[in-house]
């Protein structure tokens, strides 16, 4: 819902209708109406790229530093098994 919010404050503060919008995303005016409250159902593709065109941005670093929290999370994640095995559980049938 908050990200929502912030598409719609941004899209306002761009002078955009919702139509402007719908529009630029090739999609109908309700749908964009359904993003901004944050309906769920809505494809996060949709969702995302309404967001770049309103500027709001989708990390909360600066675009700069993305590439070094990358880089970071990729170094964290090597820390990591490649594979997750779930337990094999021991079934019990001594009665």
């Amino acid at each position: 819902m908050a990200f929502g919010a912030q598409i719609a404050m941004a899209r306002r503060q761009r002078g955009w209708t919702a139509a402007d919008l719908a529009e630029r995303l090739g999609v109908g005016a309700p749908l964009v109406s359904n993003i901004e409250r944050g309906v769920p159902g809505t494809a996060i593709g949709t969702v995302f790229e309404a967001a770049v065109l309103c500027g709001v941005p989708l990390f909360s670093v600066d675009p700069a530093d993305l590439e070094d929290l990358a880089i970071r999370e990729r170094q964290r994640l090597a820390l990591l098994p490649a594979r997750i095995r779930r337990e094999r559980v021991q079934i019990s049938d001594d009665f």
